[in-house]
C-alpha cells in the first residue's frame, strides 16, 4: 500500500519523503515513480527506534522545506495464536510497530504542521478491532483500536490548528502481508461483500483523499476502506 500510495502521490505532483527500514524496496519504489527525482528522498529506519520519527521529520525539512501531510502505514500482524499462548514479546512487538509508533510519528509531525500553518495525518487502521475481532489477532486488533483512539484525540486537540488527523481501515488487500496462496486469497475474498480483495492502488486512492484538500471537512474519522467486509456475513 506504501509503495502503490508513493506513486499515486508522485503521479500528483507531491515531493515526498519514503521513510522504511529497508533500503532496497525504497530504492525499488523510487525507481517506480514517475520521472521526479528531485522531489523524491529517502529515510532509512525502524519505525520501532525511538528516534526514528524525529529524525524523518528532520530530513523532511532539510530535503522540502516543510510537512504538509503524512501517510503513517508501518504495521505488522506478529505471530499468530490465542491469548494464553502469546509470548509478551510478541505483543510488544506488535503494539510498538503499529501503536508506538503512530503515537512517535505523531508527537513529531504535528510541531513540523503547525509551523506550516496545518495539514493532514493519515494512519492505516484496520477493521479487525474496530468491527469483527479474529482468532489468534489479538494483539494487532487492540494496536489497530488504540490507533482509532489516538486518532480521535488528535483530530481534537489539534483542530484549532488546522491540522486534520484520520484512520484508514483498509479490507483485505493483495499484499506482502496478505502472502500468496490463492486458497487463502479466495477465503478472504469471500469475507467481502465486493467478494474480492482490494488492489493496493484502491487503498493509496483512499488515503489521497484523506490528506488532500478533498477532505477539507474530514476529521477523527475511522474510514473504512473494505470491500464491504465489516457488514458482509455471507
Amino acid at each position: 500500500m506504501g509503495a502503490a500510495a508513493a506513486r499515486l502521490f508522485a503521479g500528483a505532483g507531491a515531493s515526498l519523503m519514503l521513510a522504511a527500514r529497508r533500503e532496497h524496496h525504497l530504492q525499488e519504489v523510487r525507481a517506480s515513480l514517475p520521472d521526479a527525482s528531485d522531489r523524491i528522498a529517502l529515510f532509512v529506519g525502524d519505525v520501532c527506534d525511538s528516534g526514528f520519527s524525529e529524525a524523518a521529520v528532520s530530513a523532511t525539512l532539510d530535503a522540502f522545506g516543510g510537512l504538509d501531510g503524512a501517510f503513517n502505514n508501518a504495521g505488522t500482524l506478529g505471530d499468530l495464536g490465542p491469548v494464553p499462548d502469546m509470548s509478551l514479546e510478541t505483543w510488544n512487538q506488535v503494539i510498538m510497530t503499529n501503536l508506538d509508533s503512530a503515537f512517535l510519528a505523531a508527537k513529531h509531525q504535528i510541531p513540523a504542521m503547525k509551523l506550516r500553518g496545518g495539514g493532514s495525518i493519515v494512519f492505516t487502521s484496520s477493521f479487525v478491532g474496530h468491527t469483527i475481532g479474529l482468532p489468534g489477532m489479538a494483539a494487532y486488533a487492540a494496536a489497530k483500536a488504540g490507533l482509532i483512539g489516538l486518532t480521535q484525540v488528535l483530530a481534537v486537540e489539534h483542530g484549532p490548528d488546522n491540522i486534520r488527523v484520520n484512520a484508514l481501515l483498509p479490507g483485505g488487500t493483495k499484499t506482502e502481508m496478505a502472502g500468496d496462496d490463492p486458497a487463502f486469497h479466495e477465503y478472504v475474498a469471500g469475507l467481502h461483500a465486493l467478494k474480492r480483495m482490494a488492489e493496493p492502488e484502491e487503498i493509496a486512492r483512499a488515503a489521497q483523499f484523506l490528506l488532500s484538500d478533498a477532505a477539507s471537512f474530514v476529521t477523527g474519522s475511522a474510514m473504512l476502506c473494505d470491500g464491504g467486509n465489516s457488514i458482509s456475513k455471507g
